[in-house]
């Protein structure tokens, strides 16, 4: 992998974004807005917001950076842009690291601004470091990236990467246990959220939440988000074509 090849993708991606405000009203506003809500919709139910606020501010950054990172390689791809660029002498996977690395650096900007907003001005209360639900933030909304950037491969319009978000993402987010505790699905649907690497990055949000990081769960949990996202970045890696001029 060329440093400096990877360095420049990530600085074109970051200029893209710059100039496309909605875009970036989108991944660092919206959140901001959907925790705001959250809390509003369970003020009526002391210690809800407590429960689940912090476990959904990864769900937002999943979410935000699955659909942008989707979108925006698919436009690279329908373009043209994409094809140009492998003619050059550059590793498929400089170009798609460069790529997460744009995104991963929004993602951290994205992490810090919704947690300031819930932790300083909505009164957000966890038992554990809120440096750690930042991290995990982050990590959530990589994850997100990575696997948004490998599955607009297999669109060809920006509709059709739309239809990822039920056909792909809804199915996690209704089995990671945000909604009902795993255990107490049906045993098929907790086998099928064991597959989900939702399930494990909402989990490990919930335990920093909770102060439930002991046993190893924690580092299972991080271990699978990070091998899932590097996974993500090979196989999308593997659907770039190179061409010749």
């Amino acid at each position: 992998m060329n440093p400096t090849i990877t360095a420049a993708t990530a600085a074109r991606v970051l200029a893209q974004l710059r100039r496309d405000r909605r875009t970036v009203a989108y991944l660092l506003l919206v959140p901001c807005v959907l925790i705001t809500l959250l809390k509003f919709v369970l003020d009526g139910n002391p210690g809800s917001f407590e429960r689940i606020g912090g476990p959904s501010l990864g769900l937002w950054a999943f979410i935000g950076m699955f659909l942008v990172a989707s979108v925006t390689m698919l436009r690279e791809r329908t373009t043209g842009t994409l094809e140009r660029l492998m003619t050059l002498p550059l590793a498929k996977i400089d170009l798609l690291v460069g790529y997460a690395g744009g995104f991963t650096l929004v993602a951290i900007v994205q992490a810090i601004l919704v947690s300031s907003v819930a932790f300083g001005l909505l009164g957000l209360e966890v038992s554990g470091s809120h440096l750690a639900v930042v991290a995990l933030v982050v990590g959530n909304a990589v994850l997100g990236m990575a696997l948004g950037l490998f599955v607009s491969a297999f669109a060809h319009t920006e509709f059709q990467t739309m239809q990822f978000m039920p056909a792909f993402v809804f199915p996690q987010l209704l089995l990671c246990g945000l909604f009902v505790p795993r255990a107490e699905m049906a045993p098929a649907l907790e086998a099928a959220s064991n597959l989900m690497p939702l399930t494990y990055a909402y989990d490990a949000l919930a335990r920093v939440s909770s102060g439930r990081t002991g046993g190893g769960r924690l580092a299972l949990d991080v271990a699978i988000i990070a091998g899932t996202t590097l996974l993500a970045l090979i196989l999308g890696a593997t659907t770039l074509r190179r061409r010749t001029p």
